[in-house]
């Protein structure tokens, strides 16, 4: 545990990163991947958050305008993918024997503990992964500022950004652009001012707030979690 670099993380997972090779929904065995990641992380010693989004499911501004929804009502619907999402995942960590809770920001008590910032750090002490689900709760604001929101109030002591596709930050979007060349390091300002697009820029500036070092790594990287919380370089650090 002493050789960790960061004792407590929040891990941000786009729902996009869930698909697998659908179009749609949930992919089993990239849940399990997913499970399998925090696990081997856990073995290290290291209390583990995790925010999840839910754009496998439900895209909101894009989808809300083909179905005709205002805004609000669009976010609210993508708020209950992102719990859809949670709840996978928890499955799959209860089958690898990981104790698991569920919070989410918007009331639904069957299936999730409501979000309690002081019970949320208490799971975390436990050895317990949460899973913070339902965004912040309020429309108009992203996955990307909840998980930031999230990792400042339990004191974590780095955001880790797991992307798909992509190994970290770009000079511009690598997909389309074969010359766009990785940047290692950078500060929270070059994001901000820049609008580069790997993240909210109020997400970043929550982070820049609290001194959160946001790490941006490729979801696809075998042992990624692990290999940051030992120290190991990869993806681009933003602090």
């Amino acid at each position: 545990m002493s050789e960790l670099k960061y004792k407590r993380i929040l891990l941000k997972i786009s729902g996009e990163a869930l698909l697998g090779k659908q179009e749609f929904g949930i992919d089993h065995n990239t849940v399990v991947k997913v499970a399998n990641e925090i696990k081997n992380a856990l073995a290290l010693g290291a209390e583990i958050a995790v925010v999840i989004g839910g754009g496998n499911i439900f895209r909101g501004v894009k989808n809300s305008e083909k179905l005709g929804m205002d805004r609000a009502s669009g976010d609210y619907v993508g708020m209950l993918a992102t719990v859809m999402n949670a709840i996978a995942l928890q499955s799959a960590l209860n089958q690898e024997k990981i104790p698991c809770r569920v919070q989410s920001a918007i009331s639904m008590n069957q299936i999730a503990e409501p979000y309690i910032r002081h019970r949320a750090i208490r799971h975390l002490e436990k050895g317990r992964v949460v899973i913070f689900a339902g965004g912040t709760g309020n429309p108009f604001f992203t996955t990307d500022t909840a998980a930031a929101l999230r990792a400042s109030e339990i004191n974590a002591q780095a955001m880790l950004m797991a992307k798909h596709g992509v190994d970290g930050v770009y000079t511009d979007d690598p997909r389309t652009n074969p010359n766009a060349k990785k940047i290692d390091s950078m500060a929270y300002d070059e994001i901000i001012k820049n609008n580069l697009k790997v993240m909210d820029t109020s997400a970043c500036d929550l982070c820049k707030q609290n001194q959160i070092p946001i790490i941006v790594f490729d979801f696809d990287l075998k042992d990624g979690i692990s290999k940051v919380l030992t120290g190991e370089k990869i993806g681009t650090e933003v602090k």
